[in-house]
């Protein structure tokens, strides 16, 4: 797994962009959702978007680290420890993480906040659970990491 330590220096620099750290981005990304949530002619956010920008911003908030790693690890573990700690015995990351996935996108929403949180929290745990959850988690890296070379 890639440490948060080589994304930084991967988003240091490009010649569009300027210089994009991921603390950068998770700033970005957290006002973009910020904007949603509170009503903008910018940002229309489902269901869907909602959940999909809290994943982007729970792996960005990681891998940036600082204060950013500790609001989404704080953000993260409400919903874990609820989902670990209940009559299900230990599901393991993996079986935390596709519940996480479930409760985001399978439930209508009358508050987008709740998929925006469930996002986050499941955006953590990706990168935590290893598996299939860990390519999609080190995707989304990537894909940072070819914006801030723009």
């Amino acid at each position: 797994m890639t440490t948060p330590e080589t994304f930084n220096t991967v988003i240091a620099a490009g010649p569009i962009l300027g210089s994009v750290g991921t603390s950068g981005l998770t700033l970005t990304t957290g006002m973009v959702m910020l904007a949603g949530l509170r009503g903008s002619d910018r940002v229309k956010l489902d269901r869907d978007k909602a959940g999909g920008i809290g994943i982007a911003l729970g792996t960005f908030g990681g891998a940036a680290g600082d204060l950013w790693a500790d609001l989404t690890s704080g953000v993260a573990e409400v919903p874990t420890s609820l989902i670990q700690g209940t009559f299900t015995g230990n599901m393991g990351l993996g079986g935390v993480a596709l519940a996480l996935t479930g409760w985001t996108f399978l439930f209508k929403w009358r508050r987008l906040i709740w998929p925006s949180l469930l996002g986050i929290s499941a955006g953590v745990v990706y990168g935590q659970a290893g598996g299939i959850w860990a390519i999609g988690h080190n995707l989304v890296l990537r894909i940072a990491s070819a914006v801030g070379a723009m």
